[in-house]
This record gives C-alpha cells, sequence and structure tokens, in this order.
C-alpha cells in the first residue's frame, strides 16, 4: 500500500474504489451538507470535525456531531451520538431502514454501533487510512461471519470533508507552535 499519510501527518486523499461511483444521488450529497454542518459544530467546540445524520424514509430522525473532548467520554462520537437520539426517538435501539451519513469513514466502535442498530445504510465523505473499517484499515460489513450486514458508500462529498478536517488539524499545529503568552 502506498503511503496514505501526507507530511503534516494527516491523511492523504486517497482514489474511491471503481465501484464507488463519482456521482452520487442529490439525497446522499443534501444529507452529507447536514452532517458537514454538524462537524462544523464539533469544529466551533474544538473538537475533530465529524458530523453524523441518521435519516428514515428520506426524513432526518437524528444528528450528532463528535464530543468526546467535551463530554469527557471516548464513545461521544459523531455517529454514537446520532445513534442515540435516533434510538430514542424511535423508541427502539433497533434502527431498521434507517441510513447514517457520516464526514469521516466509521471506526470499529461506531461501525459496531451500526450493525447492531441495524441500519441499513451508511454513507461516509472522507476516507480514514488510520482507522476506518469501511474499506480503508479492513472492511467489517464485509466479513460475512459478522450477522449484519449494511451497504456502505463511501467519497459522497469527500473533499468538503477532508478539507475541513485538514484545517481543523492545520489550525491546532500553528496554534501548538505559538508561543505561550506571558
Amino acid at each position: 500500500m502506498p503511503d496514505t499519510v501526507q507530511p503534516d501527518g494527516l491523511p492523504a486523499p486517497l482514489a474511491a474504489p471503481a465501484s464507488v461511483p463519482t456521482v452520487f444521488p442529490q439525497a446522499d450529497e443534501h444529507f452529507m451538507r447536514l452532517a458537514l454542518a454538524q462537524a462544523e459544530l464539533a469544529r466551533r467546540e474544538g473538537e475533530v470535525p465529524v458530523g453524523a445524520v441518521v435519516v428514515k424514509d428520506g426524513e432526518v430522525v437524528a444528528v450528532g456531531y463528535n464530543q468526546p473532548i467535551g463530554r469527557h467520554d471516548p464513545t461521544a462520537h459523531a455517529e454514537v451520538v446520532a445513534l442515540r437520539a435516533a434510538a430514542e426517538k424511535l423508541g427502539n435501539y433497533r434502527l431498521p431502514g434507517c441510513e447514517l451519513y457520516v464526514t469521516l469513514e466509521p471506526c470499529a466502535m461506531c461501525s459496531g454501533a451500526m450493525m447492531h442498530a441495524r441500519l441499513a445504510r451508511i454513507v461516509y465523505a472522507a476516507r480514514d487510512p488510520k482507522t476506518g473499517v469501511c474499506g480503508s484499515v479492513l472492511d467489517l460489513f464485509a466479513h460475512e461471519q459478522l450477522n449484519h450486514h449494511a451497504e456502505v458508500v463511501g467519497g459522497v462529498l469527500a473533499e468538503e470533508a477532508s478539507g475541513m478536517l485538514k484545517s481543523f488539524f492545520a489550525e491546532r499545529r500553528a496554534a501548538a507552535r505559538r508561543p505561550a503568552a506571558e
């Protein structure tokens, strides 16, 4: 595998696999833009800018954004926050027929929660070559031994999501290099 990390330590953009369409349905782009707005809320709070939206039958059921720092909760990833809100709203920990849109390829923890929720579809924007388990590091949803499989689509508005993450980490690095106020 070629080096997928840029000199600044951020993931390098990866080419979409041949099976991923380059033109996405308007609904996917619409809901991903809502997830990007959630990611912006995370960024404003000093959290890694990742946002998520849960959709059922074309309607937004719940939203979430990264909050592990503010909540002192390692499980408060955008996807888990959105899944919890959706389960509460729908009155069921299972979310059949629901789709989750997220601005960064899900990690193993979030993907496990998505499997337990029985999501029908996961749509993500930017790939995560360090912790992504929807094809980057491994493809958790492709394991036949697991009892639930969801459709996974990657790359929807990837440039926008990747740009948001890159600028966030560039700002943090620049702040770390500035001398402390006296």
